[in-house]
């Protein structure tokens, strides 16, 4: 029996591949072609159409990388076709390679209706069903060169300069393969189907399994009826002979798989944004033709950026789109502006996200999504469960987390629990993958690995090519067809996203619960590449928080003209930055260059509004005053403009005993030795030494750093095996004023220079750090033991904090190596801690160790050393080959003796550095609140412009309050929002307005939208 099954399996293999699939189109008539290069960059249908092209013959070079090549297609049908369906081959060079990652071609009819879309597994067009034969054929395709990047079979990660089209060259990309007219033999295909469908259902089911058998016997059947000289005259045979097995119903106990087409497209990866906004015309091109053919197909797209695309660049596709949405078939999912990284953009970014994403829904199709959709994200910050149902919605889908390598995660279906207890229905697809091909080795570990059996019998399977886009193929409906009652297999429906979690949720309303962030174990350096494009999105959400203050305030003081679309604009674009293959930086060079000239424009028109807003506020005059954007007061001013304080205090600087610096302000005493190193920061009101014994602070770190796989995603755990300490300086000197030192470092072909600087007054030692990069492979870090016994630390996440262990007692922990902070770092002992903060850094490690004291060896006292260590840099040469070469600069500072509420406070400060303007008069603030804890995020007027003050605030130090908020202005009426300023019922309870004074309660880490409604 055994070599039975060898004999018909190989059979089977060998009969599809050579004779089966071969007969899906037994004749073929070649078409003629013709040819126009655009210059430069894409242009528009009507240009490419009414190019003047040139012949090219099949077998011929075309395509510079990045290039856009215009293919007229005419030919005559057969008269002796008449009557059979007649389809158009059309292979521009594909090389088998997934859909998306190389060339592809969007098809238009001569009056420039779009018409489907071509990749590697979609290279047909249909002429006629049947044809009447004579028709005269004319197509144009749009075809994009785009080079192949990344090599999938296998992975190659080799550095190359096809990521950029200033450094991709001319040379030709494909070769012209395939342009034909075919007849398409219906039953031929319908057979390469049926065999395909049995074939992986057979090879998954147990081997002594009577069904697997069955199979065989049919299969082995089948092939016996086929002519091999004449497969189009023996397919019908051939699959009546499998209808049987076919049929046979498949187990009530079956698991249910709720299959939604899909195309998880990019927005930027290896291609850059404007590919995206025609690979997602394609995508939809081709998915509103797939449901005109297939009536229970139903198609899910994300990413509200990308259906603004189609809409503004493609309107031909919308058009199909609109139909394809109203007839519910089509459906918008996520929710989202775009699949954003959710770990590193801040609080009131992440809000805007979900804000923008259901408000384009709603606008235009009057739909609001109950779901957020990310299934590629890298990992999950735990203060989204918060934000999603803030903004109206309680489900979660992702994927992602099934790629995590070191730990299983125990759920398929589950409630996720964020920092302030609020939980969503999550679902991770046991399928394992957004790009389900329907095959029988996919369903068959969806059914097996499913974790929630006895409770639960439903899954999602997201079908469809997507990462660089193509979608849902006929092939893949064609087995969800046969897979919706087969026996051996679990049972397929097409399925919305909405309709499968409705039904999930009822079939299991108490899931299990899982307390925290959804930590992906992989991708962990997406924290640190390409440092320029993190800073851009820190500093442009900060700009935006300005704007939106000072703006409003400028509107509700003086009539100011409050910039609604130019806020709105920027925002998305913003928010578009964000997408998980952007913000993380593992991007190709060309999106990286883009984002960094787009963060520099946004920066300059924020730049303009605040001081536009700021001058109005100000008025006439010579009154030195000084803004304060930040949410706490500085020098007794929250959020408005005073005359500058009088300093107080001074920072000495004296000679340190055996080389190096001394500074001390009264409040901190710091020891900066003839390295450049601080030995010692003693807290001078809590007589605590900062700075573990024997160690020191401000500590360059360099490690070998060259991942397994995926370069600019991963640093593997063995990176720490080896590292330098780069003590040696080439200078160690007074700074430009009394309060600081300069530190000059060179190592490899790159240097440094260094800022340490005491402010007086203030509990806080600044470090300014510029590095001029040029490594390769290696992992920058900044590190600061200190001696404090800590076994958790905190971090800031959106709208509060979270904490994490600083010890590896479980797999869990270990595989945690690298993790993800907003502003700061927080340490603490019971009564004092330590805060590191940061003005535009992500990645982090803090680890313990315990020094052995005594007799130890190592001078040590017996106590613990809690090390953090800020990630600076890192020099991946894939997929960009010259990450992040050139200058950077990073502020942090050390704040000892901070509690948590010092690094809530300093985080801020730091990342909203005070303004200074001359005008005729202080500003008062807009709004104010008279406890530290609750923190205002923003401030702004509400979006429907009626000229309502909207003000965010989250309670940020882990515990509850009361606070009273005061507006600057006549409050006709206050109502608790949604974080689309739409009213929340029940919420009457949780403010008292008094005038202008307006009592709120606040849960630990709850997030509240208030509308003000001016008197």
């Amino acid at each position: 029996m055994h070599d039975d099954r060898n004999l018909v399996e190989g059979r089977l293999r060998r009969v599809l591949d050579e004779r089966v699939r071969p007969a899906v189109y037994p004749e073929s008539v070649p078409l003629d072609v013709a040819v126009w290069h655009a210059p430069g960059e894409p242009v528009p249908v009507e240009e490419g159409l009414a190019a003047t092209p040139e012949p090219i013959a099949v077998g011929a070079r075309w395509g510079a990388p990045w290039g856009t090549s215009w293919f007229r297609v005419t030919g005559t049908v057969p008269e002796e076709w008449a009557g059979r369906t007649v389809e158009a081959l059309l292979d521009l060079g594909f090389d088998g390679n997934m859909p998306g990652f190389q060339c592809e071609g969007l098809v238009h009819l001569p009056d420039g209706t779009p018409v489907k879309g071509l990749n590697p597994r979609n290279q047909w067009v249909r002429i006629g069903a049947p044809v009447a034969g004579g028709e005269e054929v004319r197509l144009h395709v749009e075809a994009a060169s785009n080079p192949v990047i990344l090599e999938h079979h296998p992975f190659s990660f080799l550095p190359t300069p096809l990521g950029d089209k200033d450094t991709a060259g001319t040379e030709p990309q494909y070769t012209l393969t395939r342009m034909d007219l075919a007849v398409f033999d219906e039953t031929v295909w319908h057979l390469v189907l049926d065999l395909e469908v049995l074939g992986e259902l057979m090879a998954e089911l147990p081997a002594d399994a009577p069904r697997r058998w069955e199979i065989l016997r049919a299969v082995d059947r089948a092939l016996d009826a086929l002519d091999l000289q004449d497969v189009n005259a023996t397919a019908a045979t051939a699959r009546d002979r499998l209808a049987e097995v076919l049929a046979a119903p498949a187990a009530a106990s079956a698991h249910r798989i709720g299959a939604v087409g899909h195309a998880h497209i990019d927005s930027a990866w290896l291609w850059p944004l404007r590919e995206t906004v025609r690979k997602v015309a394609r995508t939809a091109a081709n998915m509103t033709a797939l449901l005109d053919d297939e009536p229970d197909f139903v198609f899910a797209m994300s990413q509200a950026q990308q259906w603004a695309w189609v809409r503004d660049h493609r309107p031909a596709v919308w058009a199909r789109v609109k139909k394809a949405v109203a007839d519910g078939r089509f459906v918008p999912a996520g929710g989202m502006w775009v699949e954003s990284d959710t770990n590193m953009p801040g609080s009131e970014a992440m809000a805007r996200q979900f804000v923008h994403g259901k408000r384009f829904f709603l606008d235009e199709f009057g739909i609001e999504n109950d779901e957020a959709w990310l299934p590629d994200t890298f990992g999950f910050a735990a203060g989204l469960p918060q934000i999603i149902r803030a903004a109206g919605s309680k489900y979660l889908l992702t994927q992602k987390i099934s790629w995590s390598q070191t730990n299983s995660f125990p759920h398929h279906t589950f409630r996720w629990e964020g920092i302030d207890g609020t939980r969503v229905f999550t679902h991770f697809p046991p399928v394992d993958t957004y790009n389900c091909e329907m095959t029988g080795a996919e369903i068959a570990h969806a059914a097996r690995n499913f974790k929630d059996k006895g409770v639960a019998r439903h899954s999602l399977a997201p079908t469809g090519w997507g990462d660089g886009g193509g979608g849902t193929t006929r092939e893949m409906v064609a087995k969800a067809a046969r897979l919706r009652d087969l026996e051996g297999s679990a049972r397929v429906a097409w399925q919305a996203p909405h309709a499968f979690f409705e039904q999930a949720e009822a079939e299991n309303p108490e899931p299990p619960v899982w307390v925290g962030e959804l930590y992906l174990e992989l991708h962990r350096a997406t924290l640190t590449s390409q440092a320029q494009t993190k800073q851009g999105n820190r500093r442009s959400e900060h700009l935006l928080r300005e704007a939106e203050l000072w703006a409003a305030t400028a509107a509700v003081r003086t009539g100011f003209r409050y910039p609604y679309e130019d806020l709105d604009r920027i925002w998305k674009t913003v928010l578009l930055h964000q997408f998980h293959d952007i913000l993380p930086g593992s991007s190709i060079a060309w999106v990286h260059r883009e984002a960094r000239a787009t963060y520099a424009r946004i920066a300059a028109e924020l730049e303009e509004i605040i001081g536009a807003a700021q001058r109005a506020l100000a008025g006439e005059g010579d009154l030195p005053l000084v803004f304060n954007s930040a949410p706490h007061a500085r020098a007794g001013v929250p959020a408005g403009a005073a005359a500058p304080p009088v300093a107080e205090g001074r920072t000495e600087l004296t000679p340190r005993t055996g080389g190096g610096h001394i500074l001390d302000n009264g409040l901190l005493r710091v020891e900066i030795d003839e390295r450049g190193l601080v030995v010692s920061a003693l807290d001078l009101a809590g007589d605590r030494e900062t700075i573990a014994p024997g160690l020191a602070g401000n500590l360059l770190q360099l490690h070998p750093d060259l991942p397994n796989k995926w370069d600019a995603w991963d640093v593997d755990a063995f990176y720490r095996n080896t590292g330098t300490d780069l003590t040696a300086a080439d200078e160690v000197a007074p700074g430009a004023d009394a309060a600081s030192v300069r530190v000059t470092r060179s190592f490899g072909s790159s240097r440094v220079t260094q800022v340490l600087t005491l402010p007086p007054g203030e509990r806080r030692l600044e470090v300014d750090t510029e590095v001029d990069w040029h490594e390769t492979e290696k992992f920058l870090k900044l590190a600061f033991p200190l001696d404090v016994h800590a076994e958790r630390y905190a971090v800031e996440t959106q709208f509060g904090h979270v904490h994490r262990p600083t010890h590896t007692n479980t797999s869990w922990e270990a595989a945690r190596f690298e993790a993800c902070n907003h502003r700061f770092v927080h340490v603490q002992e019971v009564g004092w801690g330590v805060a590191v903060v940061n003005d535009s850094t992500y990645g982090h490690d803090v680890t313990r160790t315990v020094r052995t004291g005594g007799d130890g060896g190592d001078g040590g006292d017996g106590g613990t050393t809690t090390t953090v260590r800020v990630s600076l840099l890192r020099a991946p040469r894939f997929p960009d080959p010259e990450t992040d070469q050139g200058v950077h600069r990073f502020r942090h500072a050390l704040v000892p003796g901070a509690g948590i509420g010092d690094a809530v406070r300093e985080g801020w400060r730091l990342n909203l550095p005070e303004r200074r303007v001359t005008g005729g008069a202080e500003v008062a603030p807009l709004v104010s609140v008279d406890r530290e804890e609750v923190v205002v995020t923003a401030v702004k007027l509400a979006d429907d412009g009626s000229g309502d003050v909207v003000v965010r605030c989250h309670e940020a130090h882990g515990g509850r309050a009361r606070a009273t908020l005061t507006a600057g202005f006549a409050v006709a009426g206050v109502t608790v929002t949604d974080l689309l300023e739409r009213p929340l019922a029940g919420q009457e309870a949780a403010v008292e307005a008094d005038g202008d004074r307006i009592a709120v309660r606040l849960r630990p880490f709850q997030l509240m939208t208030l509308r003000l409604r001016r008197a």
